[in-house]
């Protein structure tokens, strides 16, 4: 009889039960005011099941905070449909993550949280982007319209200008909606060779 080596699959409700314990402290008590004790105590399992399922307390910090941004930025729903939309699906998932209160107190009240972000925008969202959108120049594209959502994020949520957080989600989608379709849209051959 063949049997399986290696760790034993995951228990998915005691690994979620972790994540949506430690989502709670986190937020209550930050980073470092939370302890593996406590996340533990507050899912009701044992302390050694956090690092089965973990590795460490930064590694539950970081799915904590990965799985926030990838539930909300909801890659697979802004990229299905049509491409003239992607601008608004982009901008309306940004908005919406970032106009929740609970996420937002997470990342400005951590340098962990920000560096997970970034991970997430360079390693998840950009190259997504690229390969949805195609062509000799996507990776170009995608890193403009990186670069526009991550001005988005730092000048509205991170250190905000008066003006730009003043303004409401419909605003910001008014504003920025042309800049991003600039952002996304293919250059013409000429142009990239001429760079060389």
């Amino acid at each position: 009889m063949n049997k399986l080596r290696g760790r034993p699959r995951g228990n998915p409700p005691t690994r979620a039960r972790i994540a949506e314990a430690a989502r709670g402290l986190f937020l209550r008590h930050g980073y470092r005011g939370t302890t593996l004790r406590a996340i533990a105590a507050e899912a009701c399992v044992d302390s050694a099941l956090i690092s089965y399922h973990f590795g460490s307390k930064q590694g539950l910090f970081g799915e904590v905070t990965q799985l926030q941004c990838a539930e909300s930025l909801a890659l697979s729903t802004v990229l299905a449909g049509d491409p003239a939309g992607l601008p608004d699906r982009l901008l309306r998932a940004v908005t919406d993550l970032w106009d929740d209160t609970e996420f937002n107190r997470l990342a400005v009240q951590n340098e962990d949280v920000m560096r997970v972000f970034r991970e997430y925008l360079e390693s998840e969202v950009l190259g997504r982007i690229a390969e949805y959108l195609g062509g000799p120049d996507a990776t170009e594209r995608a890193i403009a319209a990186v670069t526009v959502i991550g001005g988005l994020i730092f000048t509205r949520y991170l250190n905000p200008l008066p003006a730009t957080a003043r303004l409401s989600a419909a605003d910001v989608h008014r504003i920025l909606g042309p800049t991003l379709r600039v952002a996304l849209q293919s250059r013409p051959r000429y142009a990239l060779a001429g760079r060389r």
